[in-house]
């Protein structure tokens, strides 16, 4: 069998749509879940007959990567995560490198990091945003961590990625230790502000000003175009 070239635990919506995506670009993805029945639901599903791997155990999952092995975790931040690590150490070999795709806390990424580099493992803390639909065709991805793995990671993070005007993609390392986590964070905190402002705007509306379905739809498009407007404007100065 040809080896994989990269793995993914944690098939939940983002891991699931995110091994879709990267085997989309031509790579091929060796899958892994706790719950097992759900690599088989994907390989007899949504991956029928796609270039990707189901296994059964994270030791199989590992037995099937090319070297150095990537492998990305989607799956839940906080002891979920170091337990996932744990169970992948074992499988590895120095120079092998570990991806955190889910919403760790920047602090824990360093410490890892740290942990990991003494055995002689690279790990790379990665905020991925864009929700199930950009996991699928194209997400917002900021990697940081262990830089010498970069260079391994970069062309299938770069390809995967959303992309803007030029084809320049939605990716690029933003340092090292927490880097990537912690941008992810400033980037949800700004989000969750974005997305209270628009339901007190709605509250407003509705509630205050007894405005309608259709008229509070034509504010908001009103809105948005005012917003792509000033970005292209913004681009051209």
């Amino acid at each position: 069998m040809n080896k994989a070239d990269i793995g993914l635990i944690g098939l939940a919506v983002m891991g699931e749509n995110l091994a879709l995506n990267i085997e989309s670009r031509g790579y091929k993805v060796a899958v892994y879940n706790r719950t097992v029945s759900k690599v088989d639901e994907l390989t007899a599903g949504r991956a029928k007959g796609k270039n990707m791997i189901g296994c059964a155990t994270v030791k199989d999952l590992c037995s099937f990567l090319k070297k150095p092995r990537m492998v990305i975790m989607m799956v839940k931040a906080g002891e979920a995560t170091d337990k996932t690590i744990e169970g992948i150490i074992p499988h590895l070999e120095k120079g092998d490198i570990i991806i955190d795709g889910g919403n760790s806390l920047f602090e824990d990424t360093v410490r890892r990091q740290n942990k990991l580099e003494e055995i002689g493992l690279y790990y790379i803390g990665s905020g991925i945003s864009g929700g199930e639909e950009g996991a699928l065709k194209g997400p917002s991805i900021m990697p940081g961590g262990s830089y010498e793995a970069w260079k391994f990671l970069e062309p299938v993070f770069k390809s995967i990625s959303a992309k803007v005007d030029g084809n320049v993609p939605c990716c690029e390392w933003v340092g090292k230790g927490g880097a990537g986590h912690f941008v992810k964070m400033v980037h949800n905190g700004i989000e969750y502000g974005d997305m209270q402002i628009i339901c007190e705007a709605y509250h407003i509306m509705k509630n205050i000003l007894s405005m309608s379905e259709d008229e509070m739809s034509s504010i908001f498009a009103g809105w948005n175009m005012t917003t792509a407007a000033f970005w292209e404007a913004f681009q051209n100065s």
